[in-house]
């Protein structure tokens, strides 16, 4: 499994998912935080709400990031934007004070050992699973989607060039 080996390419990986994830985050609506998959599932609420970063993976690996301390998802789209931006603004210092070498520590997170390289690596990809899950409940609520890693329909429509 592919683990982070320096702290510089996380923060790099990182920084620009977050700002993925931030701008779906921002388009969402009070009212679309209620769209589900189906009954039983997680709602565009709660599923936006588990992206924001919390203790879970951080904590044994000895970092204390700030996270809104409540499983509460909020009512306001905006309040779940500002606390995931808080939220990886937290890791990204936390992490900014390692050195390559904290990577290859060993940590039991999930009942596993895992090198903090691969625990980090594991979060972010992680983080960009729900963000696809994320789109498909943005698409179902009739929320404009913007392409991760090329346009999205919407983006090429903008672009005058018909989607495929």
């Amino acid at each position: 499994m592919m683990m982070f080996v320096t702290v510089e390419n996380f923060l790099a990986d990182y920084k620009n998912e977050a700002v993925l994830t931030k701008k779906l985050l921002d388009a969402l609506t009070d009212a679309s935080l209620k769209q589900e998959t189906a009954p039983g599932y997680r709602t565009l609420g709660e599923l936006a709400w588990h992206l924001v970063p919390n203790d879970s993976m951080f904590k044994p690996m000895g970092l204390s990031i700030k996270n809104p301390g409540s499983s509460e998802v909020p009512a306001s789209a905006s309040d779940i934007a500002e606390q995931y931006q808080i939220g990886a603004d937290s890791v990204i210092e936390a992490v900014s004070k390692w050195d390559d070498e904290k990577l290859q520590e060993t940590n039991e997170v999930f009942g596993y050992e895992w090198q903090n390289g691969l625990t980090l690596s594991l979060f972010l990809k992680h983080e960009i699973h729900h963000r696809g899950q994320l789109t498909v409940l943005m698409r179902q609520a009739g929320l404009p989607v913007y392409g991760a890693y090329g346009p999205s329909k919407e983006e090429w429509s903008e672009m005058n060039i018909p989607s495929l």
